[in-house]
């Protein structure tokens, strides 16, 4: 019969936990709840390790121990979950501190083992529970992006002609000039890679500008707020593939945002516009 890989990653420093671990796993095939799955352990000492093993190695479940030295108490924790953002962390520890696994839950673990009653069935049943309760948040978060994207699919596809695009006669841009499109779609995924580079690396890329700029490219070719959601589905689809769902919230997170400044100064561009218009109108009843 074929037997699931459970990968966990184990974060201790101490020999004799390790060894303990390795002991109740070894026994877990012997317990109901581990039927169709195996279990495969590997270690890391500190944070240095930890980041290393997750850049290079792909893993199911983190055991952590918040008695690790490097670094001390909850801070492992908090550098692991950033480190990690979708992998479940259950946390191990040999205290009775209630508020320390209050905390720790607050600080973004999965689940929680106390090491001084441990067997291999309640540790089987902590791995078990924390990654299929990851699972249900991951699912949950899918689909209410794919709904957010209908959502917006669905304003693209409405029938009226926005008013923008009745005062210009012009088509979706997407219809009229699809290479065009594509560009302004690469240009705009571009601007989306700055927007995350600049959260997770706190650097300055002058986004601001640049989405000023994208807006007066978009109203030179009179386009209309439709345009610009469409635009936006469109990287944010295209973005969307083949990443962690991590990163895909990312991408949506900083899009939401992105794509209300860029339709604000699209707005802009339009209302200096219409005011030079005014203005040239008014200029020639002057003068006629």
């Amino acid at each position: 019969m074929t037997r699931d890989l459970c990968r966990i990653l184990l974060i201790e420093d101490e020999p004799t936990t390790v060894k303990l671990i390795q002991r109740l796993l070894l026994k877990a095939p012997q317990c109901s709840l581990a039927e169709g799955l195996t279990f495969t352990l590997t270690q890391a000492q500190d944070l240095e390790e930890t980041a290393k093993k997750l850049a290079g190695e792909k893993f199911d479940l983190i055991l952590l121990s918040l008695e690790i030295s490097v670094p001390p108490g909850l801070n492992i924790l908090v550098k692991t979950r950033e480190l990690a953002s979708t992998i479940p962390i259950v946390v191990q520890t040999t205290s009775n501190d209630e508020k320390l696994v209050v905390k720790a839950f607050q600080l973004g673990a999965d689940g929680y083992i106390q090491l001084n009653n441990i067997d291999s069935s309640l540790l089987v049943y902590q791995i078990r529970v924390a990654i299929e309760r990851q699972q249900y948040i991951l699912n949950l978060k899918h689909q209410q992006q794919e709904e957010e994207f209908r959502e917006l699919e669905q304003l693209i596809k409405g029938g009226q002609t926005s008013i923008t695009a009745k005062m210009f006669g012009s088509e979706a841009i997407r219809q009229s000039i699809p290479d065009i499109f594509q560009e302004l779609v690469q240009n705009y995924g571009e601007l989306l890679d700055l927007a995350l580079e600049e959260q997770a690396y706190k650097v300055e890329h002058n986004l601001s500008e640049r989405l000023r700029s994208l807006a007066d490219k978009l109203g030179f070719l009179k386009a209309s707020p439709r345009d610009v959601v469409d635009i936006h589905t469109t990287t944010l689809r295209q973005k969307n593939q083949d990443v962690t769902l991590a990163k895909a919230q990312a991408y949506v997170s900083e899009g939401r945002l992105m794509v209300l400044e860029l339709m604000g100064y699209l707005v802009s561009f339009y209302r200096k516009y219409y005011i030079g218009l005014s203005n040239i109108k008014l200029f020639n009843n002057t003068q006629s």
